[in-house]
């Protein structure tokens, strides 16, 4: 295996002769199949009125979560349970990516990792990746405990994602955030050992391991999550917006009932003070009559 440019099969001029294996090919449209699944999932749970930006980012959690379970998925259980002894490679050590010592407490006795499994087709896709990166036929730590939050909370969540969208609930706008926030991470911290160590573990010999294994695979993870960002942040932005204004609006109207109410309350207050006038000059003019009359009577006495 070659390391930082240097390939093992007589310069960077020459491809390996496995770069166009039966295995390469089978992983490879391992991956497409999977998109094509994630495509017919989407045909399946929208409604044809979906919007495309939902629809794109239905099926790229469709794929995200399908790609965690069944490839990565895959990596950890060969990770946890494949294993050969060291005795048996010996010879040939140098071959195999390190196992760290005393991982899962069994000291230096054990070499884990999809390496370890020659014969299982998942172990065989693994080990066609890790022409490219070495981290990836083994059991690398910090692959392992990214590995382990991938599968078991962003494969979870990109489904439940894929459930919200199709029953159009806008809690999928914050959990895409989320999620997306997670994978960026998750690919910084893939690559940030390699880039301060000078990647010692990849191999760029040839277009295909530089651009299509180390690029164009992990850059999906860094792109359609920034995709997803910047769709579900003009959402919830949107959403603000709408509810400011609604806000704003009550205000106006609350104002407006206010003024209104104080209109009504001065005008009753008119209405009653000119009653009250009015039953005291009723009052007065009563009295005077009253007064009349006692006057007459007083003097008819006289």
């Amino acid at each position: 295996m070659s390391v930082n440019g240097e390939d093992d099969y007589g310069g960077s001029s020459m491809l390996p002769p496995d770069l166009f294996d039966k295995t390469t090919l089978v992983s490879l449209a391992s991956t497409v199949l999977i998109l094509l699944t994630a495509y017919a999932l989407s045909v399946k749970c929208l409604s044809p009125a979906t919007a495309r930006p939902l629809r794109v980012l239905f099926i790229w959690h469709a794929f995200d979560a399908l790609i965690h379970f069944f490839l990565e998925g895959s990596f950890l259980y060969h990770c946890f349970f494949s294993w050969i002894p060291t005795s048996f490679v010996l010879e040939t050590e140098d071959l195999y990516y390190p196992t760290a010592f005393n991982y899962l407490g069994t000291g230096a006795d054990r070499v884990y990792g999809p390496q370890s499994a020659p014969d299982n087709p998942f172990s065989q896709l693994w080990m066609v990746y890790a022409r490219a990166d070495k981290r990836w036929a083994g059991a690398d730590l910090t692959v392992i405990s990214l590995e382990l939050l991938t599968v078991f909370a962003a494969g979870p969540l990109a489904c439940y994602i894929c459930y919200l969208i199709s029953k159009q609930d806008h809690r999928a706008y914050l959990w895409m955030i989320i999620v997306a926030t997670g994978e960026l991470y998750g690919g910084f911290m893939t690559f940030c050992p390699e880039w301060l160590t000078g990647n010692v573990n990849l191999d760029t010999s040839n277009w295909m391991y530089l651009w299509l294994y180390l690029i164009f695979f992990n850059t999906l993870w860094v792109f359609i999550p920034l995709y997803a960002i910047y769709v579900s942040w003009g959402e919830i932005t949107k959403a603000f917006n709408e509810q400011a204004s609604v806000s704003r609006g009550r205000a106006r109207r609350s104002r407006a009932d206010i003024l209104i109410d104080n209109l009504d309350a001065a005008k009753n207050a008119s209405q009653a003070e000119s009653h009250v006038a009015e039953q005291w000059e009723r009052d007065e003019e009563t009295e005077r009559y009253l007064e009349a009359l006692g006057h007459a009577a007083h003097m008819q006495q006289t």
